[in-house]
């Protein structure tokens, strides 16, 4: 749980919505998700071993940085993968591109809300936060979707 998965899986989202406007191949939406996850986890990572150093006048050292941001981004990675598992499945015609597309943007949106609870969940056991957390959470993968739609309709 990070603030990297959330974004990642808002990326990922919004990346199918965008590959998946062109030609709706589950193979290009496929490449252009796993490419611009690996460029934005790259970016990340930059960044965060930049500021790192920048915050301890380089004394914390490159390597450390790099490593300490990297682990930090993971969840950028991690929250990929599912959505790059179906739309897998969709590049091996196991389900067709359509249904690949579709069901990759619900499934990060499910996970979106599971996020949004598990977050909450750990600094309360109140359920009125905890689901409020999780609906606006997954709005952001339902923003995503209705733009889908509305792109494609």
């Amino acid at each position: 749980m990070s603030e990297e998965a959330i974004y990642g899986l808002i990326l990922v989202s919004g990346m199918i919505v965008v590959a998946g406007s062109d030609d709706g191949r589950s193979l290009s939406v496929l490449v252009t998700v796993a490419v611009t996850v690996l460029v934005f986890y790259a970016a990340h990572v930059y960044a965060g071993a930049l500021g790192r150093l920048a915050a301890t006048d380089g004394s914390g050292g490159l390597g450390t940085s790099l490593r300490a941001a990297a682990r930090q981004s993971s969840g950028m990675l991690a929250a990929s993968v599912p959505a790059i598992i179906v739309l897998a499945l969709g590049t091996t015609h196991v389900i067709a591109d359509a249904t690949a597309n579709w069901t990759a943007l619900v499934l990060n949106t499910i996970v979106l809300g599971a996020l949004g609870w598990i977050a909450v969940a750990r600094w309360t056991t109140h359920w009125a936060p905890r689901i409020i957390s999780a609906l606006i959470t997954a709005a952001f993968g339902g923003a995503l979707i209705a733009l889908k739609a509305l792109i494609h309709h």
